[in-house]
């Protein structure tokens, strides 16, 4: 009778440990700092822009602040140059015709926030002795391109990904001892 009971604790032990596990998976979050919490709001400020009108002020009030928003990229006319090599000057649009003859006076900034999570699921006893690691992501990316000649956009350009959910499915046949053995057969060849 009492080897019946310790059977029975053992049984719900090994199933308690069971139920929390997945907890226990390491799980990330990467978000830069912006104003929006979804693509959504942040394609809303992007349309409210205005070509030929916006100013810098005005960029600002948007949510595209020039001066303090975080991993924002700042062009001069010889990168826009650059990135519209190849293409005759006549197919492009007016306000990048209007930058590249502008010269010193064209500037433009690249605004790209993100909201990105990712999350380790499946079986924790499988991926903490490395074995098989499911990983899933989940988040939303803009990029805003917004080009000024002198006070005002001259050209805005956007493109993003409303929405990322991917799973990622990693296997390792041996387990624990999976990365030395990619570290030796990586000095092979």
């Amino acid at each position: 009778m009492c080897s019946n009971s310790v059977k029975k604790t053992i049984l719900f032990l090994l199933l308690a440990t069971q139920v929390g596990c997945a907890n226990l998976l390491p799980r990330s979050k990467a978000i830069t700092e912006s104003p929006w919490e979804e693509y959504e709001a942040a394609k809303a400020s992007y349309d409210n822009i205005i070509v030929g009108k916006t100013t810098v002020e005005d960029l600002q009030k948007l949510g595209f602040d020039i001066k303090a928003s975080p991993n924002i990229k700042i062009l001069n006319y010889l990168d826009i140059a650059a990135m519209l090599q190849g293409m005759p000057s006549k197919d492009l649009d007016p306000g990048l015709q209007a930058c590249l003859r502008a010269r010193s006076d064209c500037r433009a900034y690249v605004f790209e926030p993100k909201r990105s999570y990712s999350k380790r699921v499946g079986n924790f006893w499988l991926d903490i002795f490395n074995f098989k690691r499911k990983t899933h992501e989940t988040g939303w990316r803009f990029k805003a391109l917004v080009v000024f000649v002198n006070h005002h956009v001259a050209y805005k350009l956007s493109s993003g990904e409303p929405k990322n959910d991917q799973m990622t499915d990693q296997v390792n046949p041996l387990g624990p001892f999976q990365a030395p053995a990619d570290i030796f057969t990586k000095a092979l060849f």
